[in-house]
């Protein structure tokens, strides 16, 4: 698995970086990283994990469609931010998720670190989404996944994966702060 694991942080860092730079490549990129991070976490029994790279695969069309043509009369979309409720009602839902699909891989399948993983998966679900969207606060959610992750990751010993989240980490750091200096219109209360 080594070596499909090289190349998937590769495509990874790639994908990121474009991400950070908002440049449209990063959807295909992407397309190719989450594709391998199937097989490669199926191996290791991180099943949400791998549920969700499989997700992923529809996310990446989502978003390179919405960053053509999910602004005003389906023009580029730009970076905004979510209104107050909306980041109270995405808290409720990845604690919700999190507990759901953690208690469902922790009573059903062998999953390793289930609520761990779980929580992984439902945060990533929503800074994907929030990402396909440009909203800036994407950022700040991709930044605790990667967190976790990091751990997560290791504690699997799956080290080029845990290294590759380190390089996400400051990268969605850059990314906050070269998102919120493009930042188009503040968000309503």
């Amino acid at each position: 698995m080594e070596t499909i694991e090289i190349i998937a942080v590769v495509f990874g860092l790639i994908c990121v970086w474009l991400t950070v730079r908002q440049n449209i490549w990063c959807w295909p990129t992407g397309l190719v990283m989450v594709s391998l991070y199937i097989f490669i976490f199926l191996e290791a029994k991180l099943y949400s994990d791998m549920l969700l790279q499989v997700i992923y695969v529809g996310l990446q069309f989502y978003g390179w469609h919405a960053w053509l043509h999910g602004g005003p009369d389906r023009s580029q979309l730009h970076v905004s931010r979510l209104a107050g409720r909306d980041v109270a009602t995405w808290l409720a839902v990845c604690a919700a998720g999190t507990l759901a699909l953690g208690g469902f891989m922790s009573h059903s399948t062998d999953a390793s670190f289930p609520f761990p993983d779980a929580f992984t998966t439902t945060a990533s679900l929503i800074a994907q989404w929030l990402m396909g969207r440009k909203k800036l606060e994407s950022w700040l959610v991709w930044i605790t996944v990667d967190v976790v992750s990091i751990a997560l990751y290791s504690a699997k010993e799956l080290y080029l994966t845990a290294g590759l989240y380190a390089v996400f980490l400051g990268l969605a750091t850059l990314g906050f702060f070269e998102w919120r200096k493009t930042l188009q219109a503040p968000a309503l209360a």
